[in-house]
């Protein structure tokens, strides 16, 4: 305890655990975001190429300080991003996936 007062740092430090299952990650190619007065929902979206609904894979619900938080952490690490490999290009249509995945269709 000492040493917590020599050192305000490791009163502030956080030991975050993250579990096998949750390190693997979800993929998610489309987001929705809604909002109250109280918190954003953040859907995380998975769309399949020939399939008519899309699933959500994940939900996320955040304050809005901890919104405007995450808005301020995603542009510092797209500007470091695009600092190492380029600008990112972005088209404002919605993903266009071939119906068969680009190979032959199967028969059932």
């Amino acid at each position: 305890m000492a040493e917590d007062k020599k050192n305000p740092q490791n009163q502030n430090q956080i030991n975050i655990e993250l579990s096998e299952d949750i390190a693997e990650g979800i993929y998610s190619n489309l987001a929705m975001i809604a909002h109250s007065n109280s918190e954003f929902v953040v859907d995380f979206i998975r769309l399949m190429p020939g399939v008519p609904k899309a699933r959500v894979k994940s939900r996320i619900i955040i304050t809005p300080e901890h919104a405007k938080r995450l808005l301020t952490a995603l542009k510092e690490n797209i500007e470091k991003y695009e600092a190492t490999f380029g600008p990112i290009k972005r088209t404002e249509e919605m993903p266009k996936f071939p119906m068969n995945f680009g190979g032959t269709v199967g028969e059932a």
